[in-house]
């Protein structure tokens, strides 16, 4: 079973930030799951929420700020002072940091609450020009920019789902995806079994306790997404190569 360290090692590092993508860098997991939204003046920045109000000492909504205002929010004090100098960082800084290194990127397009018009095609174009496009994963809950992703057939694409579905499958058939990122308390609903049967590549967030990790691992789900990345290293059975 894989494992995608969530929004960086985000269990002992500020999450989304370059001090939890180095240290995900660091360690021999399949890849990565950052968040991204656009500025104002259209640059792709990394961060989960719509407002930086929660993970930095600013107020608003990332929508309304230009690069430049975002870059001057501490984004790390919330977590610990230790983590004071931390910024918000970009798509392209995050590229940076894992592009020596063999670790998939999995992109989750925050456009379920606001729009972005144009970001699929800027993160698109900016994966292609990094070299980065065989790297990285698509995944959004909202499930119209996913199929834009399926219909441009350059990179993978996932739906992410908080609800239980009759059959999730071919809902995702017609999205145009196998590829399936379920809560944890889906993934325990026949649903995910079902998903399984029928071929659908399964993932399941957030996964933070181990006794859970090795209960999706017996029923055949194929990665999660943990804040602890480490201990579920430590903890799973063959968890990189199954």
């Amino acid at each position: 079973m894989r494992i995608y360290a969530h929004r960086g090692c985000s269990g002992t590092h500020p999450e989304n930030t370059l001090a939890a993508f180095k240290a995900a860098a660091e360690l021999p997991i399949t890849g990565v799951e950052i968040d991204v939204h656009l500025t104002i003046d259209g640059e792709i920045v990394v961060i989960h929420d719509e407002k930086v109000n929660r993970t930095t000492d600013g107020k608003g909504y990332i929508k309304d700020m230009t690069l430049s205002e975002v870059k001057k929010l501490d984004a790390g004090s919330w977590f610990s002072e230790e983590w004071a100098a931390e910024k918000i960082p970009t798509l392209d800084e995050v590229f940076d940091i894992f592009q020596d290194t063999n670790h998939r990127l999995n992109i989750e397009l925050k456009t379920d609450v606001f729009p972005y018009v144009g970001l699929v095609d800027k993160v698109l174009e900016k994966a292609k020009k990094r070299g980065f496009s065989d790297r990285i994963l698509i995944s959004s809950f909202n499930h119209e920019d996913v199929q834009t992703v399926c219909h441009k057939k350059t990179v993978e694409s996932a739906i992410l789902t908080l609800d239980v579905y009759v059959d999730v499958y071919d809902y995702a058939r017609v999205v145009g995806t196998n590829r399936i990122h379920l809560s944890l308390p889906a993934s325990f609903r026949r649903m995910a079994t079902d998903a399984l049967y029928k071929g659908a590549i399964v993932y399941v967030y957030t996964v933070n306790k181990l006794e859970y990790a090795q209960q999706l691992q017996q029923i055949g789900i194929h990665g999660i997404f943990t804040d602890f990345p480490e201990k579920m290293l430590a903890g799973l059975e063959s968890p990189v190569n199954q």
